[in-house]
């Protein structure tokens, strides 16, 4: 039982980044981690050691963001104060503009297609284990991350660059 424990802590610092890609909000992605280690320790018993702990705590970090999602459209929107931006600001440097960019085009991509591709390119997993993780068919990723893809080239002005991924 401590194995699972030590598996799950080495799994904490990529829970962390995609959280925060997730939400773009450093407390609300350390709340969601939080809630996800809560939830995963107090169920340890309900995992079934047949794989790797990792996919088993995303799924359950999505589900968690995913109705954290829903009650807050119940809710309405609550905007920080803070993270309105200073309109006479300008941008440091040049790369940090087009972060920015990627960032804003990133958030009006739809939630299913953003949670395909923050797992399959901000954690590297494979299709498959995204596929698992969301709990669709590897044929439905694949269209998320092209629609996203295709949606993120539109919203930065990026032109289509021939990148092919190879599938086992």
């Amino acid at each position: 039982m401590a194995e699972i424990l030590h598996e799950i802590e080495a799994c904490v610092p990529a829970l962390r980044r995609y959280a925060r890609a997730l939400t773009r909000d450093i407390d609300r992605a350390d709340d969601l981690v939080q809630d996800c280690l809560e939830r995963a320790i107090s169920r340890r018993g309900l995992f079934q050691p047949r794989g790797p702990v990792r996919p088993w705590l995303f799924t359950i970090l999505i589900n968690i963001y995913r109705n954290d999602l829903r009650q807050n459209r119940r809710r309405g929107d609550v905007v920080d104060i803070q993270s309105i931006p200073e309109p006479a600001t300008p941008a440091p440097q040049p790369g940090h503009l087009a972060l920015a960019e990627l960032g804003r085009a990133l958030e009006t991509l739809p939630l299913d297609q953003k949670e395909a591709l923050l797992l399959v390119t901000l954690e590297g997993l494979s299709y498959q284990d995204a596929a698992k993780i969301l709990d669709i068919p590897l044929g439905t990723l694949m269209s998320r991350l092209g629609r996203a893809r295709s949606a993120l080239r539109a919203l930065t002005g990026t032109p289509a660059e021939p990148h092919l991924r190879t599938v086992k």
